[in-house]
């Protein structure tokens, strides 16, 4: 199609005014609404994501896996369930992520969202590591690729203006799941519930539940820039002019003028990862995902056992990790009212500090409230962390490679994750809880020093301008 097609006016379109359309849209409930559409999704991604360590407690008591093996590399043990996601999700984002820049966002996002619930009712199933780290492993892939989807989704449906605050919302409600989880778990994994054991009801709870939310998405229009973008200037504009008329009679009032046209990137070839400015970015957040999982996940995923490892009984230690949980959503509840007045680099290497400190405190300390006190902080800043930087990830590349992008260097996060899931539980059995603290105080080091001293500014610029 050619690059400028005729309004009902008779004015040409340039396929660049799309996105300084939405850049002037206000936060409306019309905008608000697509938003927390895309918000519900993330819940159900989060909860998939995060389940794996508060049913792992029971997968050990029940002898499907092992809290330990006797190798770095076994397949038996917790790390091996832990890695079969990652593993899954490393290839959904690093082998997968081009589909979403290829075929649009809305398709992409029903397709892996369908594909990983199915599989996931396949781990419920499951009464063998073997078998349960395989359909693991194919969860993790649609669910690769539905997290690189929803990001690059999310930054280009919000309006500039208010960009931080759409990814500190989706969060938050995504965030939320970790509460409901722990909840479950608390009450569920040491029960058998009509046959089941009761890991199998947290495993199935979530994938029940995603299929509602798959429902929900056909009420989302898909991405007017990714539409431009392939030439479609007709159907962004249509679904754009519907936005703006819904926003006008929201406000009551005319929309400002849009801005100049934004420029829009052509389409994008993995050999464009490796060109200038486009490569010292790959290079930045790849080293950072490979560092940032080791104190996010190594939180996440561990607590419950590490805890047990300490002589906290099963169900006193899920006690303690529902308290924790409660803090889930609040990092990004705070990110929400922050996100567009601080810039995101700094919010990322202030809560990488935050991790640090409070988890060599974690690591030290016997005392209860304490490990409470020190696990609500740890929450807190290890989910202000993720607000900010899937915000950043997605911010940092431009529209025609933003998926391909994002997926490749998010991949390398999902990679780290299954090295390093093998190398706590080495950690833990030589040097105790306290070593693998200090294990994740030393990768938040390097997290600090890349983004700042490398990383660009990205707040309250527009999309297309900072991919360029």
């Amino acid at each position: 199609m050619d690059a400028a097609v005729m309004q009902q006016s008779g004015r040409p379109l340039n396929p660049g005014e799309i996105a300084a359309r939405i850049d002037r849209l206000p936060a409306t409930k019309t905008v608000w609404r697509a938003i927390l559409l895309l918000s519900a999704g993330m819940f159900f991604e989060l909860y998939d994501l995060l389940f794996s360590g508060y049913v792992a407690p029971s997968l050990v008591k029940s002898g499907v896996l092992s809290a330990t093996t006797p190798g770095l590399f076994g397949s038996t043990g917790v790390a091996s369930f832990i890695a079969a996601l990652f593993s899954g999700l490393f290839v959904g984002t690093i082998a997968c992520g081009f589909l979403a820049d290829r075929y649009g966002r809305r398709g992409i996002f029903t397709v892996s969202l369908l594909w990983y619930t199915v599989a996931n009712v396949m781990v419920a199933l499951q009464n063998d590591a073997f078998g349960l780290n395989c359909w693991r492993f194919v969860s993790g892939i649609g669910l690769g690729l539905e997290m690189v989807t929803i990001g690059a989704y999310l930054s280009e449906m919000a309006p500039k203006h208010m960009r931080g605050q759409a990814f500190a919302a989706s969060q938050a409600i995504g965030f939320c799941s970790v509460p409901v989880i722990s909840a479950l778990a608390y009450y569920l994994v040491p029960l058998k519930v009509l046959g089941l054991d009761g890991w199998r009801w947290v495993v199935l709870i979530g994938a029940m539940a995603a299929i509602v939310i798959g429902f929900l998405r056909f009420a989302l229009p898909e991405s007017p820039r990714w539409l431009a973008r392939h030439g479609r200037v007709e159907e962004a504009d249509a679904i754009l002019t519907h936005m703006e008329a819904q926003a006008e009679a929201d406000t009551g009032r005319p929309l400002p003028p849009p801005g100049p046209p934004e420029p829009i990137s052509p389409a994008g070839r993995f050999a464009d990862l490796w060109v200038p400015p486009v490569r010292g970015r790959v290079i930045l957040m790849s080293v950072f995902n490979v560092f940032q999982t080791v104190g996010f996940y190594g939180f996440q995923n561990w607590v419950p056992t590490l805890l047990v490892h300490e002589g906290v009984d099963i169900t006193k230690s899920l006690g303690y990790t529902t308290v924790i949980a409660l803090a889930a959503p609040v990092g990004p509840l705070i990110g929400f009212f922050l996100a567009e007045r601080v810039e995101r680099k700094w919010v990322i290497v202030t809560c990488a500090g935050l991790v640090l400190v409070c988890g060599l405190v974690f690591g030290a300390t016997r005392a209860a409230p304490l490990i409470v006190a020190m696990g609500l902080m740890l929450q807190v800043a290890a989910n202000g962390m993720s607000y900010s930087f899937h915000a950043y990830q997605q911010e940092l590349f431009p529209t025609g490679l933003r998926a391909r992008a994002s997926g490749f260097v998010y991949s390398w996060s999902r990679l780290s994750v299954i090295f390093s899931s093998f190398l706590i539980a080495y950690i833990l059995r030589n040097f105790d809880v306290g070593g693998v603290f200090a294990f994740i105080a030393a990768a938040m080091v390097v997290v600090m020093t890349a983004i700042g001293l490398f990383g660009p500014r990205t707040s309250g610029i527009a999309l297309e301008r900072i991919g360029h």
